[in-house]
């Protein structure tokens, strides 16, 4: 250990230094521009011209305190000072020893208690061992080119190991940490550990990044080749075609977009080798002119472009009311729908899902009667969510590659519907609504339906690859919608991919506030109408809806609405008035005559008629079921009835002869007479079998000459045995009852829980009878009920006065019962 050492003082200034460490036996330059430096430097002029250099722990803090500071540091002699003109001290000093500081005070300078590090044993045989073994790794260093050749000279000129170590350990590039941890090593054994250990990380480093340099050497030559022999092409191309270089210029411009696409490697690996096709060719051959279009679809489609999505739920039910009336069911589906999308990307957001997960989801497809919402609450969808909106018609397609595309062989080929829509939304995640999926026709150019299977699967669409195209186009991001009028029409393996929504058509309750809220303010904006121009009373609406339309939408209640207005615009333009209000009893100058009479209950109670209910595709009413006996043989059926309610005639006919003791019919009435079974109305096609009820009532009205109750609708399947069972449609037929002024409904007790669908304010000015039998449905149909029919004896008919109930026609669409 050096003299100078036991003569150095016990406390000296202490100047900090940010990002590098000094070791013993080095002279070295320390620049100074903080106070707290500067009052340092001159403190040791001033004493003995000592001071510990010390590195601060954060490089950051410009005041550093005592806990600022490593605790090991250099004591250094100062051997000269230079002020320099801008206020900065330059300082040379030799750096004597490692200490280790005590005792930090602070006043316009830090100062601090030093005490040399203990040297410890070494031995002297491993000692020359790492000595060796630095001295290869250092030469290895060397060769890389890392040093200056001036430190090289100074490093191998040193005999003293621990020097020698020292300064390769100031010139490398090692994290301040390490040079710290060397610094505070006395001991040359353990220090030469942590050297040739840093060193062996070195080393990697320098053989990583010669790999890395030759591989973007290797890189830069390849594209200096093929730039090279890209402009030979062009200056060969341009003699060829005698000065014109628009076809280079264009083999340019697109592969310009399609580096700009940022597409993945086996995607753009096929583009560039039609971009190379085109570069290649004369520009008025054929095929370039099919290349050109090719690539035009290939940098006009949106990649990677993608429009954010607004999972706010509460706003997407705002927006959603406000553009649609009623549809609770569907409303409340479509924000749990929302809902779950939200909590899967929050959850996405914390690194616990994936992007493809939160991506995936119920294929949606709305199904219902035409006109009630089923396209505009999709428009809805796509608005709440801040996604673009894109609708594919479907009705009629009969060709698969109307969704896949043509292939590039045919003359005029085109990219399929799905990749078109993705184009014209111009992002990669739009609302796409299939529309009229039941639709889709199958021809001999393919079933268009099997090649939307790929494209709604959510496991299978992220690869979707269009004939045209040729290479895969995710489509896991879009949001597909589909709608039908009639779900069973559409294919299983389409169906058992998407989650039904059904639409039931409106009552007249909600249409009136439809017309109120959307329909009438439109048709005013349509037809040039201010808002005081022109009034509907509700008795005209509800006429509107009632006797000049039949539907389950609102489409034509539109229109009607709209064929007024237009009236009036003519009136008000011809000056003929300035304001008109629309009552009830003027529809008619307007509109005509009523072009709809609601079927109505019948004014009396009857023998032989019975009330049932019917449902169409645009909405619910009743029907009458009418019995004659009289002389002559079999069972006569009337009334365009399909085959079913042909069945339901002759199961209620059997199930009148199997209790014909028990309700007192005469055997010899039922084989000696022809039973007449007629529904009115003969001209509309009627069908199901819901009619068994009516039919049971009729027939057996019609034998015992019980009269059935004319306040009495009822609507269920009957068996042989005399079991009643459950229907469809309840809700429409209910509703249609309702409008006819029936009060009692006969329904199967499996329909009770469907009560629940039908508003309210009109269940509870209705009676329902649930039934599970036949006799249950005639204890209530009949005038007397059941023991009416038991009590009989004689089976002669009671007196029954004849009908006063006016007859009446209705039009309109087939029925189903």
């Amino acid at each position: 250990m050096p003299s100078e050492i036991h003569q150095l003082p016990k406390n000296v200034p202490v100047c900090p230094v940010r990002g590098s460490v000094i070791y013993p036996t080095m002279v070295q330059h320390i620049d100074a521009s903080r106070a707290i430096s500067i009052n340092a430097i001159e403190a040791a002029m001033e004493g003995e011209k000592v001071i510990l250099i010390v590195s601060q722990r954060d490089k950051d803090v410009d005041d550093p305190k005592g806990d600022d500071l490593y605790d090991i540091g250099t004591a250094c002699n100062v051997l000269r000072v230079r002020k320099n003109p801008d206020g900065t001290v330059q300082m040379l000093v030799s750096a004597v020893a490692r200490v280790k500081a005590t005792n930090y005070q602070r006043g316009d300078y830090l100062t601090a208690d030093i005490e040399p590090l203990p040297a410890g044993k070494n031995k002297p045989v491993e000692v020359q061992a790492l000595t060796r073994e630095l001295r290869e790794k250092f030469d290895t260093i060397v060769s890389g080119g890392k040093l200056n050749a001036e430190a090289v000279q100074t490093i191998a000129s040193k005999d003293d190991v621990g020097e020698m170590a020292d300064h390769i350990a100031f010139n490398l590039d090692f994290r301040l940490e390490d040079k710290q941890a060397l610094l505070e090593t006395e001991n040359l054994t353990q220090r030469l550990t942590k050297l040739l250990t840093l060193l062996d990380t070195e080393q990697e480093v320098q053989s990583l990044q010669q790999k890395i340099r030759t591989q973007v050497k290797e890189e830069i030559d390849k594209n200096q080749r093929e730039y090279y022999l890209r402009e030979q092409m062009k200056v060969i191309q341009k003699e060829l075609s005698g000065g014109d270089d628009e076809e280079g210029d264009e083999a340019e411009a697109f592969r310009a977009k399609i580096d700009a696409l940022d597409l993945k490697p086996e995607v753009k690996k096929e583009i560039d080798r039609e971009v190379n096709r085109l570069a290649r060719m004369h520009p008025d051959a054929a095929e370039a002119s099919v290349i050109r279009t090719y690539l035009t679809w290939i940098t006009e489609l949106p990649w990677n472009e993608r429009s954010e999505d607004r999972l706010d739920v509460e706003e997407a039910a705002q927006v959603l009311d406000e553009d649609h009336y009623g549809l609770d069911k569907v409303k409340d589906r479509v924000l749990e729908f929302l809902a779950v999308r939200r909590l899967r990307k929050e959850r996405a957001e914390r690194g616990e899902l994936s992007a493809e997960e939160v991506n995936k989801g119920p294929i949606l497809v709305f199904t219902g009667p035409p006109g009630v919402g089923k396209t505009s609450i999709a428009q809805s969808i796509a608005k709440s969510l801040g996604r673009k909106y894109v609708r594919i018609a479907l009705g009629g397609a009969r060709d698969e590659s109307d969704i896949r595309g043509h292939r590039r062989t045919y003359i005029g080929a085109m990219p399929g519907r799905i990749i078109q829509g993705i184009r014209t939304a111009g992002t990669k995640n739009p609302v796409i609504l299939l529309d009229e999926v039941d639709k889709l026709g199958s021809s001999y150019q393919g079933d268009p339906s099997a090649a939307l299977l790929e494209v709604l699967d959510p496991s299978q669409n992220q690869h979707f690859t269009d004939h045209y195209l040729g290479v895969p186009f995710d489509l896991s991001e879009v949001m597909f919608i589909a709608t039908a009028n009639y779900p069973e029409q559409i294919p299983p393996a389409l169906m058992d991919r998407m989650e039904v929504i059904e639409f039931n058509s409106y009552i007249e309750q909600e249409k009136l506030e439809i017309a109120k809220r959307y329909l009438l303010p439109r048709q005013l904006i349509q037809n040039g109408l201010k808002q005081n121009q022109i009034a509907f009373t509700d008795a005209a609406l509800e006429k509107l809806i009632s006797h000049y339309t039949r539907e389950a939408g609102v489409r034509n209640l539109e229109r009607e609405v709209g064929t007024v207005a237009r009236k009036v615009a003519r009136k008000i333009a011809t000056g003929k008035t300035k304001r008109a209000k629309v009552t009830d009893k003027e529809l008619e100058t307007y509109l005509g005559k009523p072009r709809h009479t609601p079927e109505t209950e019948g004014l009396e109670d009857m023998v032989g008629v019975s009330t049932g209910m019917f449902y169409t595709p645009v909405g619910g009413d009743i029907l009458f079921v009418e019995t004659s006996i009289m002389p002559g043989k079999g069972l006569v059926l009337t009334g365009q009835l399909g085959d079913v309610m042909k069945e339901s005639a002759r199961a209620a006919l059997t199930y009148a002869k199997s209790n014909a003791e028990r309700f007192h019919i005469d055997k010899a009435k039922l084989d000696d007479s022809e039973i007449h079974v007629h529904v009115p109305a003969g001209a509309i096609p009627k069908e199901g079998p819901s009619a068994g009820g009516a039919m049971a009532t009729s027939l057996i009205s019609a034998l015992t000459g019980i009269p059935a109750r004319h306040d009495v609708a009822m609507t269920g399947e009957m068996t042989l045995t005399g079991r009643y069972l459950p229907i469809g449609g309840l809700k429409e037929k209910v509703l249609g009852a309702r409008r006819a002024g029936i009060k009692h409904i006969i329904l199967p007790k499996a329909n009770e829980a469907d009560i629940a669908d039908i508003p309210m304010h009109l269940r509870s000015s209705m009676r329902f009878h649930p039934a599970e039998t036949v006799d249950q449905v005639l204890d209530v149909a009949l005038v007397g009920g059941l023991k009416a029919l038991e009590t009989t004896r004689d089976g002669s008919a009671p007196a029954v006065t004849t009908s006063k109930r006016k007859p009446t026609r209705r039009a309109g669409a087939g029925a189903r019962a």
